[in-house]
């Protein structure tokens, strides 16, 4: 039975990474191996030998000895608490979501174009993978992207020469993202799951992730696309797309509401969603404020409401826009990842690895933990979704809070993405809005985004003997 789980979980796996081929959006096979993998678990709950317990993150004993309902009862529980995980990660996300859309409902990203002010390719190249690094570990990788690239279609006209920022944007983006608890799915995952803290993945990948997003931008800045300027635009000064009255107040209050999210943990050790939540009522308060030009009791009249005057809610608005496929699709992948944790498949494969990939090997805290493993997972998720790459890494491994082990998961797994265009959601999204190709991306960026990649990698192995 076994077999036939990681069976399903294969096909489903191969849904997911071949979605543009199949013509298939990836929530359908990740919701669809979730209910079959755990279905199976249910009804052959008897054939199973092993039964992985997670709080404990260990074996139980003898559980091929206890009786039918007993396992039942087990597998409702271990199905529950993994649901309950999964939702921190969800909610917080859905909060994160709504900030954003809130604050571009309010035309709050233009304020970024204003300090855009040169036609210099080479500047306009540092300028945008600084705003993507930066932007990315305060908003998300995705999001800071999607931004960055409609305002760079404000400024660069030509989509030949654009698209050569682009991919330098997906590298900065992704870089930025995996040094902060909020930059990255992956990375927020290892944060809730109390794998790593604010600070120590500060501590760790800040420098790793900097060196990311510097060498591929310095190399680029030397390359024939980045020479020279562009053609001057009267959108470089062109206030013709006015700005919202309160647009800069909402971008730096959902900003600062966001960075608020891991002080919230630290000083009340309350999981991240319940500061996301409380963000979240924040920004929306001064966001229906702001929406009102005037308050009055008519309002509260519909019936004598005409259609012309009534009040259209930002913050409905922006939920309206949230990406709910994104979030069905980080529900499946994590409950199927859950069935083959559950059932000690992804613990006795780590075994596996760990004897087999001695490569690179170190001892860090008493744990032979192996960097190739790391890399490797890192080359993966450019191939393959990272999300279940991650979250396989959390059912493989058992080391503490805070082991370099988990830091450099983060790291591989974030940037690891930028090395084809398909390997992040960045680069999927980036590829949606420019219709870049994949081929001409794995000749002109490709290489880039490996050589930040291992040089990030090699001075984390550096710095990681030092802290």
């Amino acid at each position: 039975m076994e077999l036939l789980v990681i069976i399903i979980f294969v096909i489903g796996y191969l849904g997911i990474t071949l979605e543009h081929n199949i013509k298939l959006d990836k929530l359908i096979p990740a919701l669809a191996m979730m209910a079959i993998c755990w279905a199976i678990v249910a009804l052959g709950i008897d054939s199973f030998s092993n039964w992985f317990d997670s709080a404990n993150h260990a074996l139980i004993d003898g559980f091929s000895l206890l009786p039918h309902q007993d396992k039942m009862h087990l597998a409702e529980e271990t199905l529950l608490h993994h649901l309950g995980k999964t939702a921190e990660i969800l909610v917080f996300l859905l909060g994160a979501m709504t900030i954003v859309e809130i604050i571009d409902y309010f035309k709050g990203f233009s304020t970024i174009k204003g300090y855009v002010k040169t036609n210099s390719k080479k500047k306009i190249l540092w300028i945008f993978s600084i705003l993507a690094f930066i932007l990315s570990a305060i908003i998300d990788n995705l999001t800071a992207t999607i931004v960055l690239i409609s305002i760079l279609q404000k400024i660069v006209k030509k989509r030949d020469e654009r698209i050569w920022f682009a991919g330098l944007i997906i590298i900065a983006a992704n870089a930025g993202g995996a040094f902060s608890p909020i930059g990255d799915v992956t990375t927020t995952m290892l944060w809730i799951g109390n794998k790593v803290s604010t600070g120590k993945l500060f501590l760790y990948l800040f420098i790793p992730s900097l060196l990311c997003m510097l060498v591929p931008s310095f190399i680029a800045s030397f390359l024939k696309p980045f020479q020279g300027t562009i053609d001057t635009q009267d959108d470089l000064d062109d206030d013709s797309e006015k700005k919202g009255k309160h647009s800069a107040t909402m971008l730096y209050l959902g900003l600062g509401a966001i960075v608020f999210v891991p002080i919230f943990k630290t000083v009340t050790h309350l999981p991240p969603y319940v500061g996301m939540m409380l963000s979240l009522a924040i920004v929306a308060t001064f966001a229906e404020i702001f929406s009102r030009r005037k308050f009055s009791l008519t309002d509260f009249n519909a019936m004598e409401e005409s259609t012309e005057h009534s009040y259209h809610s930002p913050v409905h608005s922006s939920l309206s826009k949230i990406e709910m496929p994104s979030i069905l699709f980080f529900l499946g992948i994590l409950m199927a990842v859950a069935a083959l944790e559950s059932l000690g498949i992804l613990f006795g494969f780590a075994d596996t690895l760990k004897e087999s990939i001695p490569l690179l090997g170190t001892e860090l805290q008493g744990t032979k933990v192996s960097d190739t493993v790391v890399m490797l997972l890192g080359v993966g998720s450019a191939v393959i979704d990272n999300v279940p790459l991650v979250a396989a890494s959390l059912g493989m491994f058992t080391e503490s809070l805070d082991n370099p082990l988990w830091h450099f998961i983060a790291f591989s797994a974030g940037t690891g993405g930028s090395m084809l265009i398909i390997g992040s959601a960045a680069g999927v999204v980036a590829m949606g809005m420019e219709k870049i190709d994949f081929f001409w991306y794995l000749k002109k960026i490709s290489w880039l985004a490996l050589l930040g990649f291992l040089v990030g990698s090699f001075s984390f192995m550096i710095m990681r003997s030092f802290i």
